[in-house]
């Protein structure tokens, strides 16, 4: 059996393209807040059920909230962030527990850089499908609830989405 995939990777699969097209009209702010809304109520609770004496996902998206609100400085909320990132190396043996913290992790890093905000995508939508369908489950079916997560993502998205935005988020998706 081969080793379960850690991330979505088709970037022109059109579920990507779509979200990517949207972000890009977005500014840094509307960005973190639809990846930190989305990440703590559809992937954290993931997380919590799998590793529940473990909260450094929680702590990273109460950090990323936390320098938003103005209430700490980058620095802080990097560390928590940087620990979350620990926390989904450490779960390499549960791939939808190890895909949850990466998800967690990038969205409170879209503080920091908003294209972080695409791995709500590339790695959420793969959480979910793992949670749902099991590692074991044939790819096309796997990719098949991940672009499904993706579209609920993008539903989510436009609802918060500032039509006409005047401060769109400068990304570079080279990344």
């Amino acid at each position: 059996m081969p080793k379960a995939r850690r991330m979505l990777s088709d970037w022109n699969a059109p579920y990507i393209q779509a979200l990517a097209r949207l972000i890009e009209t977005q500014s840094k702010a509307t960005l973190a807040n639809w990846a930190l809304d989305y990440a703590q109520s559809a992937v954290l609770p993931m997380w919590s059920a799998r590793r529940p004496d473990d909260s450094r996902p929680r702590d990273a998206l109460a950090a990323a909230r936390a320098w938003l609100a103005g209430e700490i400085k980058l620095p802080r909320a990097k560390s928590a962030i940087l620990a979350c990132h620990e926390a989904a190396r450490e779960a390499d043996a549960d791939p939808a527990a190890q895909a949850a913290a990466r998800t967690i992790g990038q969205c409170a890093a879209t503080i920091h850089s908003a294209r972080h905000c695409i791995g709500l995508a590339l790695y959420g939508a793969l959480a979910v499908a793992y949670d749902d369908l099991g590692t074991k489950a044939p790819w096309a079916q796997l990719e098949q609830r991940a672009a499904e997560e993706c579209g609920r993502m993008l539903a989510a998205l436009r609802a918060v989405a500032v039509e006409d935005e005047p401060n769109p988020a400068k990304i570079n998706w080279n990344c």
